[in-house]
């Protein structure tokens, strides 16, 4: 049998800022034998250093609990799931592959109350710019259910004068993590754990409930804004807009300044969360508007969600 609408899959990009990309590659040449050669970077002789340009794609896939079988081991329900990822070029280069397995133990007598819980599993792959063809395989260990997923992907090439953002997160979790888990763990991003809401795989929207205590959190990082010759500081303004899809009409307007966010430079971090008890049951479109005051250009990313 295979895993059908229930192997969710979401992807986001944001550039690696310790490997940060050159909008030019320099070269020198390198003497060999008789012949010389031109080589890509700076001439280590020299005491030159080159960085390469990455960008950290995060894979986060979720599983149902009702889609995973469950055997006893001493008194707790166990059960267990092979992901394998194979990431390659599209002439067929395989650039990265990952192969983890996912453990799910729930109390025997919790198990039928927890077959609508999901399992979610987090990759962060480091990647240069370009296309990438994505084949994720899933199995149920278990028992006889497994499925296939495939998707492209685009790598984009944060170059240093454009202005840009990383995906626009919308999610469930959100919160600061220890100072000893800064920049590791699974859905940890710099110094924030940030798990994003799956969305299903027949297209729908990432659902959240209309709870009291479910919040819906929104992250995104926004690059390569102007900085001002005189106060070495950027100018910009973020709005925030939440639509209601099915009436065009906003609900949430929300405008903030670089002048009041502190000291920042080029790159800043957005971070919003509202209760999702304060929107009515419906899809709903979030969209954040960056202008750049110094730079002149402007960006607008956007995701959807729903409330029910």
């Amino acid at each position: 049998m295979r895993i059908k609408s229930t192997c969710l899959l979401f992807l986001l990009v944001l550039p690696l800022r310790l490997m940060r990309a050159q909008s030019t590659v320099p070269t020198f040449q390198h003497a060999f034998g008789q012949g010389s050669y031109t080589l890509v970077g700076a001439d280590p002789a020299q005491g030159g250093a080159t960085t390469i340009p990455t960008v950290l794609v995060p894979v986060t896939i979720q599983v149902k609990n009702r889609d995973i079988t469950f055997v006893n081991k001493d008194g707790v329900q166990r059960g267990t799931v092979n992901i394998l990822g194979r990431l390659s070029t599209l002439t067929g280069k395989v650039v990265q592959t990952f192969e983890d397995t996912v453990q799910v133990d729930v109390p025997a007598e919790l198990l039928p109350r927890t077959a609508e819980n999901a399992s979610v599993y987090w990759k962060a792959l480091p990647l240069r710019p370009g296309r990438y063809k994505l084949y994720v395989a899933v199995k149920d260990v278990n028992g006889d259910r497994k499925g296939v997923w495939s998707r492209s992907i685009v790598v984009p090439d944060y170059s240093d004068d454009k202005l840009s953002t990383s995906t626009l997160i919308v999610a469930d979790q959100m919160e600061p993590v220890p100072t000893k888990a800064i920049g590791t763990g699974s859905f940890v991003i710099g110094t924030m754990k940030i798990r994003p809401r799956v969305a299903p795989a027949d297209g729908k929207p990432a659902v959240f409930k209309k709870d009291k205590d479910q919040k819906l959190n929104f992250w995104m990082q926004v690059y390569n804004l102007g900085v001002d010759e005189k106060t070495h500081k950027p100018s910009a303004t973020f709005e925030y807009q939440i639509t209601n899809v099915a009436t065009n009409k906003q609900v949430v307007q929300k405008m903030e300044s670089t002048d009041t966010m502190g000291n920042i430079g080029e790159q800043v971090t957005l971070q919003k969360s509202i209760a999702a008890a304060n929107l009515q049951p419906g899809i709903y479109k979030i969209e954040i508007k960056v202008n750049d005051n110094i730079s002149k250009q402007t960006v607008d990313p956007s995701a959807v969600f729903a409330v029910e």
